[in-house]
């Protein structure tokens, strides 16, 4: 039997996601719900499910709706009530493995009725620039790659120069060979995931932290520590107390997600100077840190501690250009990049040529596409704070550095807010997402880069 877990209500109510039929009972709907997740191993074996109460309050619906729900798929043989420790879930054997899949990942996987105004994700549509390249792609470059079978499983040469200078500019030295190529940084997270962490390990992650990379370290199976993040950054006094027993740190010094915040330099030097002492496998995450709102500019990567080899970064060129350009990359010493090149080589042998040769052009026009998206984001986001101000001036929120999101304190349970918004045609992320612990319950991630007329009515049917 699969090992047993305790799904929370607010990952659950992720999950079901609109769950909600037309002529279809409340009840009957969800047990209908449910019993998707149970067939398609979201839910596994001995899953305990949520208390009713809870589960009620998340979704916004009666405590006699979830009874009635629970109760019919007892009787379908779906779940086992015990006494003093909750219903859980029965299916026999896992086909696909012993976790709970929630947060980010599955509900990108799961079918959603059409809506209004999707505000769950803080992607950007793309830079003119973009277009502008993609126009004028060099075919007698293109003919060399079409030459070849394609597949260069670390990267196109070029592109792996391009990043590795990009690098060094910013004060890590940095050659080709440090760098794989992935398709966008999410990969390169679910590689470290994957290659780096063995079931049991214990790794740090900020509370909260990106949901994408809670979900793949759940999924190797690691046991997952938050360490708070202040606003001055990461607490590192709690860092200090915990980093003797872990196997891997994951943060984001530059542009958090979700809280836009970026350490300043005294912080990154501490953070170096903790792990290198400790032996603590870090890696450090820039996906966010060419979106910069402040005026210090892109914040450099962390310092490098006494063993070089203990720190690994991730970058993507798809936050800063555009979503569908997928191309990311790590940069680590040469023998984890050849361990992960053959760990992503198992996976799609390699990323897309003509995608890699679209990102080698832009990104050497870097700082031009990084000035255009800095005067939009902070258009949008002094638009944003205007509107907020007007009309939820009970909520609170620190103006963020970088990135396309506010992280708002609700003062209420943020998770029931989502879920009434979901049923006005607004999807928004509630704080437990981004939380190891599923904790946040009274925060929001809003993005704001929306036309300021999307974001005003976002946040009208929030409430």
């Amino acid at each position: 039997m699969a090992r047993a877990e305790h799904v929370d209500s607010a990952a659950l109510a992720r999950l079901l996601g609109e769950w909600r039929a037309e002529d279809v009972p409340l009840p009957h709907a969800l047990a209908g719900a449910l019993a998707e997740l149970i067939a398609g191993n979201v839910l596994v074996d001995g899953a305990a499910l949520p208390p009713q109460r809870a589960l009620a309050a998340a979704l916004g619906v009666s405590r006699g709706t979830v009874a009635e729900a629970y109760a019919e798929l007892a009787a379908r043989g779906q779940l086992t009530p015990r006494q003093g420790s909750g219903s859980r879930i029965r299916r026999g054997r896992s086909a696909g493995g012993d976790h709970v899949v929630e947060g980010r990942l599955a509900s990108f996987g799961r079918t959603r009725r059409p809506v209004e105004l999707d505000l769950s994700s803080g992607a950007l549509p793309a830079l003119s620039l973009v277009r502008d390249v993609v126009s004028a792609v060099d075919l007698r470059e293109l003919d060399v790659y079409l030459a070849d079978d394609g597949y260069y499983a670390a990267g196109l040469p070029r592109l792996r120069a391009i990043v590795a200078e990009q690098y060094t500019v910013q004060g890590l030295p940095t050659g080709p060979d440090q760098i794989l190529v992935t398709s966008g940084s999410q990969q390169a997270v679910w590689l470290c995931a994957s290659s780096l962490v063995a079931p049991g390990d214990e790794v740090l992650v900020e509370e909260p932290s990106y949901r994408g990379a809670i979900e793949a370290f759940r999924t190797a199976g690691a046991r997952l520590t938050g360490v708070p993040v202040r606003q001055d950054g990461l607490d590192l006094d709690h860092l200090e107390r915990v980093a003797h027993r872990a196997a891997l740190l994951y943060c984001q010094p530059a542009a958090h997600n979700p809280t836009g915040i970026s350490w300043p330099a005294a912080s990154r030097e501490r953070l170096s100077e903790i792990v290198g002492r400790h032996g603590v496998l870090t890696i450090e995450d820039r996906s966010c840190a060419d979106l910069v709102l402040d005026d210090r500019g892109v914040r450099p990567p962390l310092p490098e501690p006494a063993d070089p080899g203990s720190v690994i970064r991730i970058g993507t060129a798809s936050k800063l250009l555009w979503g569908g350009l997928r191309v990311g990359w790590i940069r680590a010493e040469r023998p984890v990049i050849v361990r992960l090149t053959q760990a992503k080589a198992a996976l799609d042998l390699a990323a897309p040529v003509i995608d890699q040769m679209v990102t080698a052009e832009l990104l050497a026009q870097a700082d031009r596409a990084r000035q255009e998206r800095t005067r939009r984001l902070r258009a949008h986001l002094a638009e944003a704070a205007a509107v907020l101000a007007e009309r939820r001036p009970a909520w609170r929120w620190t103006p963020p550095h970088g990135g396309t999101a506010l992280w708002i304190d609700t003062g209420t349970d943020a998770v029931a807010l989502a879920e009434r918004a979901r049923r006005r045609g607004v999807l928004v992320t509630a704080g437990p997402a981004f939380s190891p612990s599923n904790a946040q319950r009274s925060r929001l991630r809003l993005p704001f880069w929306r036309p300021v007329e999307q974001f005003a009515h976002a946040v009208e049917l929030l409430e």
